[in-house]
């Protein structure tokens, strides 16, 4: 495994730790959605101690200005829809089932988006061993969730 695939690996681990402990924050609340609101609030302050000690480099306005309007928002609402039906699902389903089933649709469209190229991504075409490796995803799903 190379650097970057330890950081993905740190990444999911990550998420799915979260996602407990903020579905857990919600039900405390009774409140799923005032649980993702506290944790994207947190997340926000984070994220903007984080840029604002770390970024040496910021876009000109020039760079700003030619962003299109839908990824100023889509990407936050998004965010705000998985996340919140995380918090919502994980105590009705638990976090296997619900991260195997977010995980399933999180690399479906993976697989479409990398297929297709979109949002300037690099294209890797779907062949037989994309197939191959859908059809075990879908077998292990349903392995992860049997009774």
């Amino acid at each position: 495994m190379n650097y970057s695939g330890l950081l993905a690996l740190i990444a999911g681990a990550a998420i799915a730790t979260q996602a407990s402990m903020n579905a857990r924050l919600g039900v405390i609340l009774q409140s799923s959605l005032l649980g993702t609101a506290v944790a994207f609030a947190f997340s926000c302050l984070f994220t903007l101690v984080a840029a604002a000690l770390l970024t040496t480099d910021y876009p000109s306005a020039g760079e700003v200005r030619s962003v299109p309007p839908y990824l100023w928002f889509s990407g936050g609402a998004l965010a705000a829809l998985g996340v919140g039906l995380f918090y919502y699902l994980i105590p009705k389903m638990g976090i296997g089932p619900m991260m195997s089933y977010a995980l399933t649709g999180q690399l479906l469209v993976a697989i479409t988006a990398s297929h297709f190229g979109w949002f300037e991504l690099p294209v890797k075409s779907f062949n037989a061993s994309r197939a191959l490796g859908v059809v075990a995803l879908a077998i292990g799903i349903i392995l992860i969730n049997r009774e």
